[in-house]
C-alpha cells in the first residue's frame, strides 16, 4: 500500500499541491502498488477542498 506521507517525505522538493499531484502520478506509474491511502492531509497553502478526490484520480 502506498501512503501519501511516504510520497511527501520522499519528495522534499515538492512545494505545492499541484506539484504533489504530478509526483503522485509519476510514482503510481512506476509502482506495483494497487492501493493508495491518504494518511495525512498535505500541508501546502494551496490545498483545495477536494484534495482527496484529486489525489485519488492522480493515483489511478
Amino acid at each position: 500500500m502506498l501512503l501519501l506521507s511516504e510520497v511527501i517525505i520522499a519528495n522534499p522538493q515538492v512545494e505545492n499541491f499541484e506539484a504533489l499531484v504530478v509526483v503522485l502520478k509519476q510514482v503510481s506509474k512506476g509502482s506495483d502498488e494497487r492501493f493508495f491511502r491518504m494518511d495525512v492531509k498535505p500541508d501546502y497553502t494551496d490545498v483545495p477542498d477536494n484534495w482527496e478526490d484529486r489525489l485519488e484520480a492522480a493515483f489511478c
